[in-house]
């Protein structure tokens, strides 16, 4: 594979940081009824590793970040983060336990690149303004900006920088745990490969527990300690990518042994 691979699978005898149980999602259609998109679903996220959600459109990828976010509630079954119902990351103090970079950033265009980064620790009025500065500036620094961006506004920035800022708001409060939905969506590759870069990087020197959603196979085989298939309504295999690659399934075939998975496996 032409990218450095991620490290080994950490051990399973930690308690697990995401811990799904008999998963049903299903939403309302027009005339009645309902449309399922999870059935009986089945996974663990281990402490420490870099776990890739992948499936083809409709497989409810964002939909079970969303689960884990504590966003969506399911039909049936559970979802614990970090010990508890996923439904208690909406009480005060509770979400900073995760971190969440959306597909497209999601920045306030109103808002500085510094009072983005800022504004989960102002949203808590329990620190000094002084002190909500040092963090953010801190967290700028993290990224690979510098202090001149601070003051800029969304508008003036380039693909891979909101990606970087949404980044460091994401990490403001120091979670343990980091979803990422599309993370190198819209890059070009050289900013693509930067940014998968700096994500390695923090996985490594933060211990962070990461649960990433992508289509991008460069980044997937860059970063993955396992990678979770959703297909048929469940998770048919979560593993290294090895084991992935040699599970008999459609869209396995499709997705990785295509001619876009062969070249990225090069």
């Amino acid at each position: 594979m032409g990218q450095e691979q991620a490290a080994a699978t950490p051990p399973a005898s930690q308690p697990p940081v995401i811990e799904v149980r008999a998963l049903w999602s299903a939403f309302p259609v027009a005339g009645g009824g309902q449309v399922v998109v999870h059935q009986d679903l089945d996974l663990t996220v281990r402490r420490g590793e870099m776990l890739s959600l992948v499936g083809g459109s409709g497989t409810g990828k964002t939909v079970l970040l969303r689960q884990m976010l504590g966003l969506n509630q399911p039909a049936r079954g559970h979802v614990s983060v970090l010990g508890r119902p996923a439904s208690e990351l909406g009480r005060p103090g509770a979400a900073a336990r995760v971190g969440m970079l959306f597909q497209q950033g999601a920045l306030f265009s109103a808002f500085s690149v510094l009072d983005n980064i800022a504004l989960p620790l102002r949203e808590l009025k329990a620190l000094p303004e002084s002190l909500v500065r040092q963090a953010a500036l801190l967290k700028l620094y993290m990224v690979g900006l510098q202090t001149g961006d601070a003051d800029k506004m969304p508008a003036e920035l380039s693909g891979g920088m909101v990606k970087r800022v949404a980044l460091a708001r994401a990490l403001i409060m120091d979670p343990p745990l980091l979803l990422l939905d599309e993370p190198t969506a819209g890059l070009d590759p050289d900013s693509s490969d930067a940014f998968v870069a700096l994500l390695r990087s923090l996985h490594q020197e933060l211990g962070l527990t990461v649960v990433m959603v992508t289509h991008d196979l460069d980044t997937l085989f860059a970063l993955s300690t396992r990678v979770a298939v959703l297909a048929d309504k469940r998770v048919i295999i979560a593993a290294p990518l090895p084991e992935v690659l040699a599970f008999d399934h459609p869209f396995i075939h499709h997705f990785f042994l295509g001619e876009r998975g062969r070249r990225a496996m090069k």
